[in-house]
Parts: C-alpha cells; sequence; structure tokens
C-alpha cells in the first residue's frame, strides 16, 4: 500500500500544504499548491477531490475560494491521507504463483501493518512543528486590523 505510491505522496504534499499555507483566510487555492508543489493543477484535482470525499480538506467556492483542512492539525495522521487516496490492488497478475501467495504477500502484508502504524503515529501537526524547528516560517494568521 504504502511503498512507491506517488499518489500518497502528492496527498500529504497537498495535506501539508494546506495545512502550512492556510494564512489569515485559512484557505489555500488549488493553483497555488500546485505552483508551490511543481504538480499540473488537473493532475492534482482527482487527488483533491478524495481527500475532500474523505472530509481531510474542505473545499471553499468562489473567487477567493480553494481548500481548507477538514479538521485541526493535530487529528489528522498521515495514514488516514495514504489511505483516502490509496485503493489496496492484489496480485491478481501473480494468482497461483505459490511464492506469491506463501512469501511475498505475507511479507507485504506484514510490512504494510508496520507502516501503517508508524503513520499512524504521525499527525499534520507534527510535520508541521517539524518545518517551523527547519525554520520554515508560515503565513501570518492573525486578522489585519485597520484601526490607527
Amino acid at each position: 500500500m504504502y511503498l512507491r505510491r506517488d499518489r500518497a505522496l502528492t496527498a500529504v504534499s497537498i495535506m501539508l500544504d494546506v495545512a502550512f499555507h492556510a494564512g489569515r483566510s485559512g484557505v489555500v487555492s488549488g493553483a497555488d499548491i500546485a505552483k508551490r508543489g511543481n504538480m499540473l493543477r488537473r493532475g492534482i484535482e482527482p487527488v483533491l477531490q478524495a481527500l475532500s470525499r474523505e472530509k481531510l480538506l474542505d473545499s471553499v467556492r468562489g473567487p477567493k475560494g480553494g481548500y481548507r483542512l477538514g479538521r485541526p492539525p493535530r487529528t489528522i495522521t498521515l495514514h488516514e491521507i495514504v489511505q483516502a487516496v490509496t485503493e489496496e490492488r492484489g496480485a491478481e497478475a501473480e494468482a497461483g504463483n505459490p511464492l506469491v501467495e506463501k512469501v511475498l504477500e505475507p511479507f507485504w502484508s506484514t510490512m504494510n501493518a508496520e507502516l501503517a502504524k508508524k503513520m499512524d503515529a504521525v499527525t499534520l501537526e507534527g510535520l508541521l512543528r517539524q518545518a517551523e524547528e527547519a525554520g520554515m516560517q508560515r503565513p501570518s494568521r492573525a486578522p489585519i486590523s485597520f484601526s490607527i
């Protein structure tokens, strides 16, 4: 499930981008996500939709629309994000192969379970803390004051 999944990496990247860059408005445009991630807007749209369907992202319509986190970052785990955009595929092409059935499948299942457990312990909030510790500055979330 986890190894060599470009879609999973894209989803985690998108979620971290939204969590990191949601400034005053709390909304990040899809075009900005794509630009910062050096991705095609059209290419990330299915991932954005999958994350929205699972309520990890909220979609905001209109000229100032975009995406915001569906829940606080401390409650969103990497495992949840990956599950939202990946589907399990068995080894249909290898059906009947005893080496696959008796050796590789059990091994792969064990590896996936271990990795899932580790990724379930990592939240977006933890990744945001790592970004800040690395010296990255998040946009200000303070409201704009027009008083003189």
